[in-house]
């Protein structure tokens, strides 16, 4: 099979690379990792070079090219279907569905409010209500999948559903953002992943900087 070749940006800041890398290396599939740095006034030409749109991630697969988050997850999981990408279930499966478009299309004000940076010093800043409504909602999926699924991650095992919310975890952390222990226990064992682990490291040894980004 020819080799997946996965395009990210920074590792602090890139939400959207996050997620298919976290769901990849999760999941035990073996890509080559290629990191082309962007900053928000110019961005970089590399990035253009590669992909289509333009933005990352994107996968390239012995040169047939994927982007946007979802699809690369969804690409994967039908090139390797006993990787756990997607649970196995049918209902299971249009659930995880269901609540990746969910997190792909929404929470604006959670995403504008409190952009990742797994950098930033752990602080509660004055939110907005909007930013609250959307953890209440996030807070009810997890509480939702978790309870149907016995946990710990949403559909039993790691999936690509879990990739998908893995910023979402990273910005309810270094916010503080008020959550139930029961949120709080599933942030945990995002954060024990060793795949977790591993871009979290990566992260916080990059000296990039986005001023956008970091306040």
């Amino acid at each position: 099979m020819d080799k997946l070749t996965l395009y990210i940006g920074n590792k602090n800041y890139s939400s959207w690379s996050f997620r298919p890398w976290i769901a990849l290396e999760g999941c035990g599939v073996a890509f080559e990792e290629v990191l082309i740095p962007f900053d928000f006034s110019a961005g970089n030409p590399q990035i253009r070079e590669v992909s289509p749109t333009g933005k990352v991630p994107m996968l390239d697969h012995g040169g047939f090219k994927i982007w946007e988050s979802l699809a690369i997850i969804e690409y994967v999981a039908e090139l390797f279907p006993d990787a756990g990408l997607l649970p196995q279930d049918r209902q299971a499966r249009s659930l995880a569905r269901s609540y990746s478009m969910e997190m792909l299309s929404g929470f604006g004000a959670l995403r504008s409010n409190c952009p990742m940076n797994m950098r930033r010093p752990v602080g509660r800043p004055d939110l907005p209500g909007e930013v609250m409504k959307d953890v209440a909602r996030i807070e009810t999926i997890w509480h939702e999948a978790r309870s149907r699924s016995g946990g710990p991650f949403l559909f039993g095992a790691f999936c690509g559903a879990d990739a998908m919310f893995a910023p979402v975890v990273s910005r309810l952390e270094r916010y503080d953002v008020a959550v139930s222990a029961e949120t709080k226990a599933y942030m945990a064992a995002m954060k024990v992943l060793p795949a977790w682990k591993k871009w979290e490291e990566a992260a916080l040894k990059e000296t990039w900087i986005v001023p956008e980004d970091d306040a």
